[in-house]
C-alpha cells in the first residue's frame, strides 16, 4: 500500500508512514510464509520497517497503547485465516479475517479524526480493501 492510497483520508504523514510500513511488513511476512517470491529490496524494507521504522514512528510511539493490541489481534486473525485456508476451511471467514490490517487503519483514522468522524466515514476506510472475494478464491485455484 502506497502513501497516496490514504490521501483522501487526510491523515498526518507520520500516521500514513506507520500504515505503509505496517503493510510492507505484513505483506513480506505473508509472502515469506507462503513461499512466494519477494525481492531483496522488499525484504530489506520490511526488516527496516519492523525493527526501526515502526518503533521510531512518532505516531506509533504516541498511540502504541491503542495500536499494539490491534496489531496483535491482526496477527492472530491472519494466523487463523492461514490455518483455515491450508486446512480447506471456510474461505468466506478466512477472507474477512485476513483483512485485520484495515481494523488498524480504521483505528488510526479514529485517532486522527475522532470516533464520531470515524463512524461517519468507516465505509471510506473499507473502500481501501482492494481484493474481491472472487479474486481471493482464484488464488487457491492457481496455487
Amino acid at each position: 500500500m502506497k502513501p497516496e492510497a490514504f490521501a483522501y483520508l487526510k491523515m498526518p504523514a507520520d500516521a500514513v508512514k506507520f500504515l505503509v510500513d505496517l503493510y510492507a511488513v505484513i505483506q513480506a511476512w505473508d509472502d515469506f510464509v507462503d513461499g512466494d517470491d519477494i525481492s531483496r529490496e522488499e525484504k530489506d524494507l520490511a526488516i527496516f520497517a519492523s525493527l526501526v521504522g515502526i518503533p521510531a514512528n512518532p505516531f506509533y510511539i504516541q498511540n502504541s497503547m491503542i495500536l499494539l493490541p490491534l496489531i496483535s489481534v491482526m496477527v492472530l486473525k491472519w494466523k487463523a485465516a492461514d490455518t483455515a485456508e491450508r486446512e480447506g476451511g471456510n474461505l468466506h471467514l478466512a477472507y474477512s479475517w485476513r483483512a485485520g490490517y484495515f481494523d488498524v487503519v480504521l483505528q488510526v483514522f479514529s485517532i486522527v479524526h475522532g470516533p464520531e468522524n470515524a463512524m461517519k466515514n468507516a465505509h471510506r476506510v473499507m473502500e481501501l480493501y482492494g481484493e474481491s472475494f472472487e479474486d481471493y478464491v482464484q488464488e487457491f485455484k492457481h496455487a
